[in-house]
């Protein structure tokens, strides 16, 4: 029986890419609890699932509050 399969992660730089965002402002962001959830591996870096930055670009557009 095979397994499904998941949907890879996203990198921090590919969502730096849709943002159109610098990893500074990124990190400011977060640091601000305003940015979209992620998880932190091992080494350090963040990892993204798709559907978490949707929601968060999502809660972005005005009027959304």
């Amino acid at each position: 029986m095979s397994r499904p399969r998941r949907e890879p992660h996203l990198k921090l730089a590919d969502v730096l890419e849709e943002l159109d965002m610098s990893r500074a402002a990124f990190y400011r962001m977060r640091a601000r609890g305003r940015g979209p959830k992620c998880m932190k591996l091992p080494n350090g870096q963040l990892r993204f699932r798709r559907a978490d930055v949707d929601a968060w670009w999502a809660s972005c557009e005005e009027g959304s509050r």
